[in-house]
């Protein structure tokens, strides 16, 4: 990035989105990173803010990441709506979405091409404790870390409720306990190992590796699969760039990353982050992160990013924009 562009990004790093709390919107929910709202028509509104969320925990916010994150996957629904429709059904405002709003299904759909992760759920984490059985596949020995694995898997969790962990699940659990019926849990492997192969060919031609991502999947009205939340963000995806992987993977180091694993990795070197108190991160390693995402934005999509004007607060803008859906 040029010390241009850079001085320019600077110009709005205090423009961050912590929260967007509007009372006089119905339906509040507020996740870990995005607050929503469903309206009395069916619409969902979502905001995303600027809160990192790892280890089922908010750890911080990075300037634009919220932006960022609304804006490629603003692109990556449209690269993808010939393979699945999705919920989208405008953006009133760089950091929101309005959806329809859909009935999710319980189970999180991640698909790992990448025998790779830091979280206890990732198979990198199992695969160390020397489990080769996991998501009902089997895994060889043998394997590096970060090795391609030899084809794409999908590895389901359970949906946790706020403050519990994800569990992993096999083909056979999610039909043995009735979470989805045979027919919809053939669409959504279908889909989403569609959906992969198509965000992994769009990150080669921009010289990344989309090593693994999650989807989240509804059905609309009309009992429609449909993807919800986001998709190929650098939140839900782990890109890593393609031009050092092979000398890193040859080198035991890890690949250079395009997503929030930096901070990921600081926290989980300092603590067990799933039980003890998250240490303060330095400002400059959040300055560090939202540069990455503003990269990252700019690699995968191919597109210039905008970043908020330095005044007035982009708190103030979103407002003004979801008081347009106020009721009389």
């Amino acid at each position: 990035m040029s010390v241009l562009d850079e001085t320019r990004l600077r110009a709005s790093a205090h423009q961050v989105l912590r929260e967007a709390i509007d009372p006089s919107l119905p339906g509040l929910y507020r996740g870990k990173v995005r607050d929503n709202y469903d309206l009395p028509d069916g619409r969902r509104i979502l905001v995303t803010s600027d809160r990192l969320s790892a280890f089922d925990r908010v750890l911080c916010c990075i300037p634009f990441k919220g932006q960022v994150l609304n804006g490629v996957a603003r692109w990556a629904f449209e690269q993808t709506a010939d393979i699945c429709p999705n919920h989208v059904l405008d953006y009133p405002d760089p950091n929101i979405v309005v959806g329809r709003r859909l009935t999710i299904l319980p189970v999180e759909v991640v698909v790992r091409g990448y025998l790779t992760g830091t979280t206890s759920t990732s198979i990198l984490t199992l695969y160390r404790t020397g489990q080769r059985q996991m998501y009902g596949h089997t895994l060889p020995d043998g394997l590096a870390d970060h090795q391609a694995l030899s084809a794409p898997i999908i590895t389901p969790t359970s949906k946790a409720a706020d403050g519990a962990h994800d569990e992993p699940l096999t083909s056979q659990e999610i039909l043995a306990r009735g979470l989805l019926s045979e027919a919809q849990w053939r669409e959504v492997n279908e889909t989403a190992l569609a959906l992969f192969a198509r965000g992994q060919a769009l990150a080669a031609e921009r010289g990344l590796i989309l090593a693994d991502t999650k989807y989240e999947f509804g059905l609309d009205a009309e009992g429609v699969l449909r993807l919800a939340d986001e998709i190929h963000t650098p939140d839900s995806s782990r890109y890593w760039r393609a031009d050092t992987y092979a000398a890193r993977l040859a080198a035991g180091a890890a690949p250079e990353s395009f997503d929030k694993d930096v901070i990921r990795a600081w926290v989980a070197a300092r603590c067990d982050p799933y039980k003890d108190a998250v240490p303060e991160i330095p400002p400059e390693l959040i300055w560090k992160t939202a540069l990455t995402y503003v990269e990252a934005y700019e690699r995968i999509t191919g597109r210039a990013f905008t970043p908020p004007a330095p005044s007035p607060p982009v708190a103030e803008r979103v407002a003004e924009a979801l008081a347009a859906f106020h009721t009389p």
